[in-house]
């Protein structure tokens, strides 16, 4: 299988590039989400909402246009329009005439005088009492007059002129009322007709000018409705609202999960440098005492070899005895520095082992410093068997039994005693370390504590809480340090 080597073949696509912007935006927008806060956030979506109600209503989410639509004319439905007044008709009746009386005033008795009575029944002459009474029709005056006096039957209009004379008036005065009564009507018939031709002129005006109005009105009426304009509005904007809520509540979401997120990316990225700070710490403490064997080792190396060379001259046999105590002495001595810088460096136990081991370098170390200082310096080890498949750090009792022998017994002339016991208490694995030297600190070879302060360091990067170091006062004179770890006794493998 051959890779492309085509540069452009390397380049992203198109589609990449959009997927890792987008994923870039993403990332973006959620890490603001996680930094504001939530005062702000409710604030900014009280904001949206509103913008997105205004926004729907402007352009280009709504607008509106008007269009005109021409209708055809049989669906135009148009409203009926008042008809005009009719015009009176030309045979219409008259008004009445007018009534003319002339009568002699009241005397007190009716039967006194004459009265003349013209109607539409004629003209009656008789006496006031009979004459009054259209329904009796008077007897005839005169001869001339029977006729023309005689009503009609059952006539009852009212009467047109009533004359009434007073006693003893003569032909003359009738004749001459009857003319002026006479005279009277015509001019009063003149004027009615005059007055009725006058209003029928006008309403057939009138209702000449209504029709032409209603003529004009439909005419009006029949042209808006076939040109009809139409008002449309558009609106594009009512999905704006909906989509800022769910945008709401999606930024809600994020904002809660991605802020559980971070917390926990962060907790595990400090988890992570604890560790690897404790880790570095640890493979600095080993690295220390790793120096501090190293520049241990060669002084008391160069020491025992100088003893060797003169007990073989002055006493072979301690000489031999004190060689095999020192070979002894390198062969476990050695493994144990490279398991503890290995441990250190690589599985992060801090070089743990069992405490037979740890007794298998401390018994020979012992022993060549019992040659070298002869009667001054007496041992007791009380470890019982069950304790040495103990776990132990590597190097600490070895580190307090040097501490004890150079800065406790060996600056002591007379010398003393060490002892070295180890035991379970309340569960702990306890190894205590008892001189009878000069006591702590009190030696004009006291160091600066440097090795004292490493263990202290390596029991809490290796237990915690669980490993203490104590220093006390030797009853019986010196230094007393015990060092408890957890007990764990080490499968045999």
């Amino acid at each position: 299988m051959t890779l492309p080597t085509d540069p452009a073949a390397l380049q992203p696509t198109r589609w990449q590039r959009i997927k890792t912007a987008s994923v870039q935006g993403f990332h973006g927008y959620a890490n603001w989400l996680v930094g504001i806060s939530w005062k702000r956030f409710l604030l900014l979506s009280l904001l949206l909402l509103v913008f997105a109600g205004v926004l729907k209503e402007l352009p280009p989410f709504s607008w509106s246009y008007t269009r005109t639509v021409k209708l055809p004319a049989d669906e135009i439905d148009l409203p009926t329009p008042p008809r005009p007044p009719a015009a009176p008709a030309a045979g219409a009746a008259r008004p009445a005439m007018p009534a003319i009386r002339i009568e002699k005033p009241a005397s007190g008795s009716q039967a006194e005088g004459m009265e003349i009575v013209i109607d539409a029944g004629g003209v009656r002459i008789g006496p006031r009492a009979q004459v009054a009474s259209p329904a009796a029709p008077a007897a005839p005056a005169t001869p001339g007059a029977s006729a023309a006096s005689a009503p009609a039957a059952g006539a009852s209009a009212a009467p047109l002129v009533v004359i009434r004379l007073p006693p003893g008036a003569t032909s003359e005065a009738v004749r001459n009322a009857v003319d002026e009564a006479r005279q009277a009507i015509e001019q009063a018939a003149d004027e009615a007709r005059t007055d009725a031709e006058a209003a029928r002129d006008e309403a057939r005006q009138a209702s000449a000018d209504a029709a032409s109005e209603a003529r004009r009105a439909a005419a009006e009426m029949r042209r808006a409705a076939r040109n009809r304009v139409e008002v449309h509005q558009v609106s594009l904007g009512e999905f704006l609202p909906s989509l800022a809520f769910l945008w709401i509540v999606a930024s809600l979401v994020i904002k809660i999960t991605y802020r559980k997120q971070i917390q926990a990316e962060a907790q595990a990225a400090q988890a992570v440098e604890t560790a690897e700070a404790e880790s570095l710490r640890r493979q600095v403490v080993e690295a220390r005492m790793a120096a501090m064997q190293a520049q241990v080792e060669p002084h008391f190396l160069f020491n025992t070899l100088a003893s060797i060379d003169h007990l073989i001259e002055v006493d072979p046999r301690r000489a031999s005895q004190m060689q095999k105590n020192l070979i002894a002495l390198l062969r476990a001595s050695m493994p144990t520095m490279r398991e503890t810088s290995s441990a250190g460096a690589g599985t992060g136990n801090g070089g743990a082992r069992d405490l037979g081991r740890e007794l298998a370098v401390i018994r020979p170390y012992l022993e060549i410093l019992k040659v070298r200082m002869e009667e001054r310096l007496a041992t007791e080890i009380d470890v019982p068997e069950g304790l040495l498949s103990a776990e132990f750090p590597a190097m600490m009792v070895q580190t307090l039994v040097e501490n004890a022998i150079k800065h406790g017994l060996e600056p002591k002339p007379e010398g003393g005693k060490l002892s070295l016991k180890a035991e379970v208490v309340h569960g702990k694995l306890s190894v205590t370390v008892a001189d009878t030297g000069l006591g702590f600190g009190r030696a004009a070879t006291a160091g600066t504590g440097v090795g004292l302060a490493n263990i202290r360091e390596r029991l809490q990067l290796l237990y915690g809480p669980k490993a203490s170091l104590t220093i006390a006062e030797n009853p019986g004179g010196g230094t007393r340090v015990t060092l408890a770890v957890p007990y764990r006794p080490l499968e045999v493998g």
